[in-house]
């Protein structure tokens, strides 16, 4: 194994950029990625989306804003 001091410019150059791309692939990831959804959960999803499209109720998110008194 090299130590820092072993490396040139190119290889830590390289290094580093591995070592970001990883840790940004790490925080970007979905912490729930591969969790089961509760029955309930998974129930009232499956509910939703095999309702009509019109009779889905919709809020747009300024109207959100709007409601929890927020700017937007």
């Amino acid at each position: 194994m090299s130590t820092v001091r072993e490396l040139s410019i190119e290889e830590l150059k390289a290094f580093i950029e591995e070592v970001v791309e990883e840790k940004v692939r790490e925080m970007s990831g979905d912490p729930d990625e591969g969790l089961a959804l509760r029955p309930d959960i998974q129930e009232r999803l499956v509910k939703s989306l095999n309702q009509p499209k019109e009779s889905r109720q919709t809020v747009s998110a300024a109207e959100v804003a709007r409601r929890l008194g927020l700017e937007w």
